[in-house]
């Protein structure tokens, strides 16, 4: 049997030149923090990594920080929120979207029990940011406004650079959460005025466990995990070496290949996309059609159940997801697309293709074999 994995957006396998990068520090269990040679030497490898990542997405080498991940590199920012809420800044409100990850809406369900102030703006039917309703929103008491850059379930990719230049004109902070778009966007910080980004190495071909935040240079900071003296004392913690080398080959890669690998998962998801319409009626495809990350195909199969659509897939070696992995478990339709307007039957028959780097357009033909019987199969049940 075929074994076809579409679930990119939940993690990526590792690249072979990644774990060749890994493999090639292994004997650097110095601590990079120590002054003797072998300490120097994996400083040495950490540093280059930190150039690396930098390099991706334009900025400067001290404007790195090496994180856990995608999640820790968000709970920073908004600690760091909370820090400055606290301190007495007459700034006491944070705007973010109905859509985030759970890393960001969970946060402030949190900060929302604590008493801070938090306001989520609308989308719309593509997944888009309402920005009227962001505007009315954003005034002079907002602290800190954040918006993802790609959406992790449906692709939408919002318009930063205006979202920025909004946040920047009521003198807010402004953060991104960019996990889903690195390796698949172009992203100069500097260019579109960003002061805090995120990022994590498993979603473009990376270990697990390691990422990154973005901080701009003179934009405020307040440590997070406290400690040690690591990373100029803005976040302890004795250095993962290896994962850090490999988040650093990851980016690279990234840089080298960010056009090709667009231009060729776009291809892949089209083709996806206009045979699942050709070959199986009354389906809906969600997120914009044309501001969407590459790769990434959502689409509601009315009458039909997502899970099981999932599961039968995966009898038949073909991997997906139901909507975010890190809502795996629920059986709560997607609060993505119920905020996108979807209605709760279609959003319960959701499908997630997520496609990569490894996939080809022989998968995507396997999968157009696959699908339309296993709709056709699950809707004459449900109708029985």
């Amino acid at each position: 049997m075929k074994s076809v994995y579409m679930d990119n957006n939940a993690t990526t396998m590792i690249a072979e030149e990644v774990l060749s990068a890994m493999n090639r520090v292994s004997h650097l269990f110095g601590n990079p923090s120590s002054m003797h040679a072998c300490g120097r030497e994996a400083s040495k490898a950490v540093e280059h990594a930190r150039r690396q990542v930098a390099e991706l997405i334009g900025a400067g080498e001290d404007e790195i920080i090496f994180t856990s991940g995608g999640t820790e590199s968000d709970n920073t920012v908004f600690s760091l929120a909370r820090e400055l809420i606290d301190s007495g800044s007459p700034r006491n409100r944070i705007v973010t979207s109905v859509i985030e990850h759970p890393a960001i809406i969970e946060t402030c369900k949190y900060l929302g029990t604590k008493g801070y102030k938090i306001d989520f703006a609308p989308v719309d039917r593509t997944g888009k940011v309402d920005l009227g309703q962001l505007q009315n929103l954003i005034d002079d008491d907002v602290l800190l406004v954040s918006i993802m850059m790609g959406n992790n379930e449906t692709g939408t990719i919002q318009d930063i650079e205006a979202i920025s230049a909004m946040a920047k004109s009521n003198g807010a902070l402004f953060h991104t959460d960019a996990v889903q778009a690195i390796g698949k966007l172009f992203i100069d910080v500097h260019a579109l005025n960003i002061d805090y980004l995120s990022l994590s190495a498993h979603k473009f071909y990376g270990p697990k466990g390691v990422g990154a935040l973005y901080v701009r240079k003179g934009a405020p900071f307040e440590t997070y995990v406290k400690g040690g003296h690591q990373e100029e004392g803005r976040r302890a913690g004795t250095y993962n070496t290896q994962s850090i080398v490999g988040l650093g080959e990851a980016a690279r890669l990234a840089s080298e290949s960010l056009e090709e690998e667009r231009t060729k998962l776009w291809a892949m998801r089209e083709r996806l996309r206009e045979g699942i319409l050709t070959s199986i009626p009354n389906v809906t495809v969600n997120g914009h059609p044309s501001d969407c990350l590459p790769g990434t195909l959502n689409v509601s199969f009315s009458s039909a159940e997502g899970e099981s659509i999932l599961l039968m897939l995966d009898l038949n070696g073909i991997a997906v997801s139901t909507g975010s992995a890190c809502a795996t478990g629920s059986l709560e339709p997607s609060y993505v697309l119920l905020a996108s307007g979807l209605d709760i039957e279609l959003a319960h028959g959701s499908i997630r293709f997520s496609l990569g780097r490894y996939n080809t357009f022989e998968d995507v033909d396997y999968v157009l074999e696959t699908l339309p019987p296993i709709i056709k199969r699950l809707r004459g049940i449900s109708t029985r």
